[in-house]
């Protein structure tokens, strides 16, 4: 494919998601490209309810990524304060009150995150999200890193449920730390532009109805790939990290 054919492959990536509704794939983002209106919809503070925000968090940022304005919103009665706190602390961007929103703002679309068990039924597209099992939220008072939960959480469809457990949280932590160290490695090496193969299935993935596990395939691949260069594997997890949020960069200016 040519350099013209491969910018023209990219431009044709629309976002599509699937309507839990109806089963089918819609498209995240309006064709005019207007604005996109995120709501969370949350019922308390628990595993399952942080797992709801990290998927909205994620939608926003896939959107961002693909050039589409979003405004993200939380909504729910119960718990946010500690929820807020908990999806801070996993990066999850801020997000407004639902009854602050204001009207006529233009949005072309609205998309609504909550839990596949919900019994909320908000007009627009719903995406729902498979319950998380275990009764507290890990967080740093327990030794959990924030990171390696939120990547334990993104290794999983967001539509399969998850029991989060010590050997989860380990394996996620273990992985954490070793694309950490292999991206401060990277970094030690001339710079080189992501192999236009490698984006277009890093956005193929994400852009197939958020699958994030697909992402984390291809940061695989390239690690173990012996023709990739060290500089274009950096800019390739640098990349995705924008996507992931798991601060894959932390360690840069460590010794090689």
């Amino acid at each position: 494919m040519t350099a013209r054919g491969r910018s023209a492959a990219y431009a044709r990536l629309v976002l599509r998601i699937t309507d839990a509704r109806t089963g089918a794939l819609v498209d995240a983002a309006p064709a005019r490209r207007g604005l996109t209106r995120i709501e969370a919809h949350t019922s308390g503070f628990d595993p399952t309810n942080l797992r709801v925000l990290l998927v909205a968090d994620l939608l926003v940022r896939a959107l961002e990524l693909g050039g589409t304005p979003v405004w993200a919103m939380l909504s729910g009665e119960r718990g946010q304060a500690e929820l807020r706190a908990a999806g801070a602390a996993l990066g999850v961007r801020p997000l407004e009150e639902a009854h602050d929103a204001g009207t006529g703002l233009g949005e072309a679309q609205v998309l609504h995150v909550l839990a596949a068990e919900s019994a909320a039924a908000p007009e627009g597209v719903r995406m729902a999200v498979a319950p998380v099992h275990g009764e507290q939220v890990p967080g740093a008072s327990d030794g959990t890193d924030p990171a390696a939960l939120r990547l334990a959480l993104l290794s999983h469809p967001r539509d399969t449920a998850v029991r989060l457990g010590p050997e989860e949280l380990s394996e996620a932590a273990g992985t954490l730390a070793e694309w950490r160290g292999a991206v401060a490695a990277w970094a030690h090496h001339p710079s080189r532009p992501i192999p236009d193969p490698v984006r277009a299935d890093l956005r193929a993935a994400w852009e197939n109805d958020l699958d994030v596990p697909g992402v984390l395939r291809v940061l695989r691949g390239v690690a173990s790939d012996a023709d990739v260069p060290d500089g274009a594997r950096f800019e390739t997890y640098a990349y995705a990290d924008r996507l992931l949020g798991v601060d894959l960069t932390r360690d840069l200016g460590a010794p090689a």
